[in-house]
């Protein structure tokens, strides 16, 4: 791979690094402001809204201009959220700017990939890409934590005089978002040299209307395709029961281990770990016309997940993170390859990464949604824990039987112009 792969890589890897450093510097601000515990789902809801509201839109605007010039003014929107957090705006609003700068920034990072790469790297290329926000999401977790964690204040915010006078930073949680907005305007930078690619799929019309309508065909379109169908299925199951989960382990590790803040961010961090080892596994043993195969994997991670309930040890509980990550990885790196793949094919990158963010989105909304309720009802989080796992275990199974026949042929099949579905063997 030559530098431009590389310094794709590197913008994503800071960019999702200050998106998951922010969450838990916004998480404390919550706490800060005795805000009711439901607020802290309802924070993540905030982030994920632009991804569905704005779906129809992000699409043909990462196809109509370099993705590397989408990428450098989806940060700026970034920046603009992390700095009126640190002003003082309330953490929902704040994040859910941010969450619009993520919104544009997602169909770009990986439409790039169709782009700049052959089909047959695209696993492998894939793999990279999680493996890198993983490790995003690892040193964001273990950041946010440490620098609103109890050691900065003690140690660093009351023994620097005039550092308030100076900065207009007072308490951990605000040097937490000054040196994550620091981290944003360094991701910005990067995306300048991003190599400038021909323009993809361009719309033919600009208008709302005709915008609304090319989404509607290319979301009914995606869905008929039964490779995309599957797919888009198991990755918008993943991504909402892994934005659930991290909340769920938070929740989990204070009551079955006595953690507290800083020590259960790390906790979400060993799943990370994990979901890099599964994505290396996925990216070398699972070639992209096999990618169904790994279907049954997704089953063994929601019976996993249901173990934590019996777990009150954290030497238990290190390597069973790390299990449920490197599960997770392993089978939803070739389901995004796949989609990316028959996406570009039928309707352009940058749309199908749209229509792909917004069934993604959709769903963490809704499971998050369901999560704040269950809390606002009472349950206990060992209940929260079964019926997530168990839920996860059988949408696994339905897909896995729906699909088990499903793969890719030829290798790399083309589009049949007649169809637009991917051709059969004769």
């Amino acid at each position: 791979m030559n530098r431009g792969f590389y310094i794709i890589l590197a913008a994503q890897f800071f960019s999702a690094l200050a998106d998951n450093a922010l969450l838990f510097a916004a998480i404390a601000v919550l706490k800060t402001l005795d805000a009711p515990t439901w607020q802290t789902p309802v924070l993540q809801q905030f982030f994920v809204f632009a991804y569905i509201a704005l779906a129809p839109f992000v699409g043909p605007f990462a196809d109509a201009l370099p993705k590397g010039r989408v990428m450098f003014l989806s940060n700026a929107v970034k920046i603009v959220g992390c700095a009126a957090m640190l002003l003082g705006l309330h953490p929902l609003p704040a994040y859910g700017v941010v969450g619009i700068g993520a919104a544009l920034y997602s169909p770009a990072k990986y439409g790039i990939l169709t782009e700049y790469l052959p089909p047959e790297r695209l696993v492998w290329a894939n793999g990279w890409m999680e493996g890198l926000t993983v490790a995003a999401i690892i040193l964001g977790a273990v950041m946010g934590g440490v620098l609103v964690g109890p050691r900065v204040q003690e140690h660093l915010i009351d023994r620097l005089e005039g550092l308030e006078l100076k900065l207009g930073v007072d308490s951990a949680p605000e040097l937490a978002i000054a040196v994550i907005l620091g981290v944003y305007l360094l991701a910005a930078i990067i995306n300048l040299y991003i190599p400038r690619l021909p323009i993809d799929h361009k719309l033919r019309q600009k208008t709302p209307l005709f915008i609304l309508r090319d989404f509607g065909r290319c979301f009914v379109q995606l869905w008929k395709d039964p490779l995309g169908q599957v797919s888009l299925a198991v990755t918008t199951l993943f991504w909402g029961a892994g934005a659930t989960l991290r909340l769920i382990v938070l929740a989990w590790a204070a009551a079955a281990l006595n953690f507290n803040l800083e020590q259960a961010t790390q906790l979400t961090a060993l799943v990370a770990v994990g979901i890099a080892l599964g994505s290396i596994f996925a990216a070398k043993w699972v070639p992209l016309r096999q990618a169904v195969r790994v279907l049954p994997v997704g089953i063994a991670m929601g019976l996993v997940v249901m173990v934590m309930v019996w777990v009150t040890d954290w030497r238990i509980a290190v390597p069973l993170m790390l299990l449920i990550g490197a599960m997770a990885g392993y089978f939803v790196v070739p389901m995004n390859a796949l989609l990316q793949h028959r996406g570009h094919l039928l309707m352009g990158a940058g749309h199908s990464i749209a229509l792909q963010n917004f069934n993604e989105n959709l769903g963490i909304l809704i499971m998050l949604g369901v999560y704040a309720l269950m809390i606002r009802k009472g349950l206990r989080i060992d209940t929260i824990v079964l019926v997530f796992g168990g839920f996860v275990a059988v949408a696994m199974g339905w897909l896995t039987r729906q699909h088990r026949h499903d793969r890719l042929y030829p290798p790399m099949a083309p589009v049949d112009p007649r169809s637009k579905s991917p051709e059969t063997p004769k």
